[in-house]
């Protein structure tokens, strides 16, 4: 789905982002489960990830995030219209995580909803809020990517457990005046035959969580993970390169890639077929883990604050995830 040409070119303002004080490494990981350090990095990248506290949930991650972007973009929580949340791990199934953020920013004049497109849900959320803004529906937006993943991982599973962390990114859009950078282009998609890849088979209506299934990890999630890494480097290529194409661009005229943070093999990959060299590709993935919707919400604002990302700078995000879903976005800052 491609965009078609819109009213009001709109930019992002600001970005932020929050992740809890708990750091689990691969050493502890090496005594819950049969894995090592040297296992878990050489096949992934990751080093290290983010652990919520009892008691801190995805809105109040999201909520942090949330703020850290407003105050960037020196937007009020009061002058907020629009709140999307991305995320799959949602405090309640009802209402939406994006309700509790409302509350705790104080935005109570926003519209606020959740979307569930798992690792690409923030780029969806930045798709949405563009068009409703460039088509004057808002005038600015508060997209959030947030998980807890640590509550939906079978801690038993070596394969998987290794890989996931919680976190909260979040991005303020709104209308751009004609000396600002904008958002270029958007690209979604999805692959419903293959959810199969990438999923938590219970806890919805299909397989409600019962006193006779419940020990049997059915709200965890599982991954068939050879089959993913392939779609997740062919399909992130594919939408990277639409979005390059139609924001007018070629490989050296992008300042920085950043992409869903999920596996180093899978980050070199989109690099070389892109022909971006490694030094524009922005990685923290060693630090957090795959944080799913949070991921790329996360890299955005540590390449923002770090002074990666110049004024006037090109950036290309480009994500992936279980639906199976992908997505990417071009960006002049």
């Amino acid at each position: 789905m491609s965009d078609s040409p819109s009213s009001h070119q709109v930019c992002i303002a600001g970005t932020g982002s929050y992740v809890p004080e708990k750091i689990l490494t691969n050493e502890d990981l090496a005594k819950i489960v049969d894995t090592s350090d040297e296992w878990i990095l050489s096949r992934t990248g990751i080093r290290e990830r983010r652990i919520a506290a009892e008691g801190e949930f995805t809105s109040h991650m999201a909520a942090k995030a949330g703020m850290k972007a407003l105050e960037q973009a020196g937007i009020t929580a009061d002058e907020v219209e629009l709140i999307i949340v991305a995320t799959i791990t949602p405090d309640t199934l009802t209402p939406a995580t994006a309700c509790y953020v409302q509350q705790q920013i104080g935005a109570l004049g926003a519209v606020a909803f959740d979307i569930s497109a798992a690792c690409s849900g923030f780029l969806y959320a930045m798709k949405i809020a563009k068009r409703l803004i460039s088509d004057g529906a808002f005038s600015n937006a508060l997209i959030i990517g947030a998980e807890k993943l640590s509550t939906f991982v079978n801690w038993d599973d070596r394969t998987t457990c290794v890989l996931f962390g919680d976190g909260a990114g979040a991005a303020v859009l709104r209308r751009a005046e004609p000396e600002e950078g904008s958002i270029l282009a958007t690209e979604m998609g999805t692959d419903g035959r293959l959810t199969h890849l990438l999923n938590i088979p219970g806890g919805g209506s299909a397989c409600p969580i019962t006193k006779e299934n419940v020990g049997q990890h059915l709200a965890a999630l599982t991954m068939m993970g050879k089959e993913v890494f392939k779609h997740a480097v062919n399909r992130m290529k594919e939408s990277a390169e639409k979005v390059i194409e139609r924001a007018g661009l070629k490989p050296e005229d992008i300042a920085l890639v950043v992409p869903h943070q999920a596996n180093l093999r899978i980050i070199d990959a989109i690099a070389d077929r892109l022909a971006v060299p490694q030094e524009r590709v922005f990685v923290n993935l060693e630090k957090y883990g795959n944080t799913s919707a949070a991921a790329v919400a996360i890299a955005l604002d540590e390449a923002n604050r770090s002074g990666l990302i110049k004024r006037g700078d090109n950036v290309v995000m480009v994500v992936f995830g279980a639906g199976l879903t992908w997505a990417a976005a071009a960006v002049r800052w």
